[in-house]
């Protein structure tokens, strides 16, 4: 009868380090998912900010006479202001670090949109080796550092399009 109550008590501790060793690594696995989604909605982040900074440029280049600003982010999706109502952004993105349309938006000394940001405090992952479009986001402490703005006297080439 003692041997076998031994031989219970070895499976149940068999059994406690089996359960630890499956949390240790589950615990691990989670860390490298959420690293890996912080940083798919980082590219997301990139893809979208230079989206809209590229819409503000093309809403900027199309005023009739001087440049101007759009004054609310709907103005993107449909500029009235010819007969044929033109379309500089498809629909208005969510922020990706937040899920919601709330981003904290750059406005121009005219009052219009000049770009647009984040309204996330968290601290990017990526924080060097960006493109040269986005080299101001070097070593930044938060996605609401990541401005992306549009200036009339900068090139907007470098600028990824939507395929």
């Amino acid at each position: 009868m003692r041997a076998r109550g031994r031989a219970r008590g070895f499976t149940y501790l068999a059994v406690l380090l089996a359960v630890a060793f499956l949390g240790i690594a589950l615990a691990a696995v989670g860390t490298v998912w959420a690293t890996a989604v912080q940083r798919d909605r980082e590219a997301e982040l990139l893809f979208v900010g230079n989206a809209y900074r590229q819409a503000i440029g093309s809403y900027f280049r199309h005023s009739p006479g001087a440049g101007q600003y759009p004054r609310e982010l709907a103005e993107l999706i449909e500029d009235d202001r010819f007969p044929v109502a033109m379309r500089h952004l498809r629909r208005i993105y969510p922020d990706p670090m937040t899920g919601h349309a709330d981003w904290e938006l750059i406005r121009s000394a005219d009052g219009g949109i000049a770009g647009l940001r984040s309204s996330s405090h968290k601290t990017p992952i990526k924080r060097t080796h960006f493109d040269a479009v986005n080299a101001t986001f070097e070593n930044t402490e938060c996605y609401c550092d990541w401005q992306f703005v549009f200036s009339p006297g900068r090139s907007s080439r470098n600028v990824p399009r939507k395929q």
